[in-house]
């Protein structure tokens, strides 16, 4: 077990299943919303949620990609009709454990400070038994929780996980540049499901 880990779940809000997936952390952001839906309706519109529908979420998702082109790798690919989920599973990532209608979770291995980033996915056991120096574990999950015959909670966690020392420092300053903007797809994310929801399009 690395040095540093002084993080461990101790509360039900967020996501519950990331407790199995990924118990302890470096970084964990979790956000929650109320909305005046069932937890039916509400989990399928968040489940299919497309964020490339949200021009913010589109310049942020390029602002990201510039250290790539800048290296010559090109520029990214067009933006999906995809759900957020259908987007993470298509490039590498793996779903790690789900309550049907209730929460679901995914991870992948990867190294976010590298200019072009890829993303190595393994079942769940495998996610939890890795810890190959020089990388992350990164998990993130969406949960609904019924709070009323026509009201529930949504929420969206992100936790990471570094492998090694060096890796922790390199993700810190990581997430000292870009862990503003991974906070604000993180709220687009709920609010685009409840104007969804208020819309009756769920």
């Amino acid at each position: 077990m690395t040095k540093a880990l002084a993080h461990r779940s101790s509360a039900s809000l967020g996501v519950p299943l990331l407790d199995k997936c990924l118990p302890m952390w470096d970084v964990r952001e979790r956000h929650e919303l109320f909305v005046g839906a069932s937890a039916e309706r509400a989990w399928k519109v968040l489940r299919a949620l497309d964020l490339n529908r949200s021009p913010i979420v589109k310049a942020l998702f390029w602002l990201r990609t510039l250290p790539g082109r800048l290296k010559g790798g090109g520029a990214p690919p067009a933006p999906s009709r995809r759900s957020l989920l259908e987007d993470a599973l298509s490039v590498g990532w793996v779903v790690l454990e789900e309550v049907p209608g209730r929460q679901l979770t995914v991870g992948a291995i990867t190294q976010p400070w590298t200019p072009v980033v890829s993303f190595r996915g393994f079942p769940g056991g495998e996610f939890r038994a890795f810890h190959e120096p020089g990388f992350v574990k990164i998990v993130w999950g969406i949960a609904v929780s019924p709070a009323g015959p026509a009201a529930s909670v949504l929420s969206t966690e992100t936790r990471v996980l570094a492998t090694d020392e060096v890796s922790r420092r390199k993700f810190r300053r990581y997430w000292y540049v870009f862990g503003s903007f991974i906070r604000l797809i993180r709220w687009i994310s709920l609010r685009m499901a409840r104007e969804e929801l208020e819309r009756g399009s769920g």
